[in-house]
């Protein structure tokens, strides 16, 4: 089992990956609300998605369905960490 991060460390861990891949420091500015719909306000494109779901799945060892990948799951901070950690495979980062 590894180990599980609150809220605020799992935000920080998504918020580090936007930064070392699209937004280069800003993107803590851009994710000014948790609730803000990432593919609406240009946080990520499609392909930045894929990425996304491809660093979720290596860094948690977790399978994401592809037939959840949804604006329902994943276009918002919320919905991403939401999405995650309720996921029947998550058990934190590995040790």
């Amino acid at each position: 089992m590894g180990r599980h991060l609150n809220y605020d460390d799992f935000r920080q861990l998504v918020l580090d990956w936007l930064d070392d891949h699209y937004h280069f420091g800003d993107a803590a500015a851009l994710v000014r609300d948790d609730d803000l719909s990432f593919l609406d306000n240009g946080v990520l494109n499609s392909l930045g998605f894929v990425a996304l779901i491809v660093y979720l799945e290596d860094t948690f060892r977790i399978t994401i369905d592809r037939k959840a990948l949804s604006r329902e799951n994943f276009d918002s901070m919320r919905k991403i960490i939401c999405y995650v950690t309720r996921h029947p495979q998550y058990q934190g980062i590995p040790s």
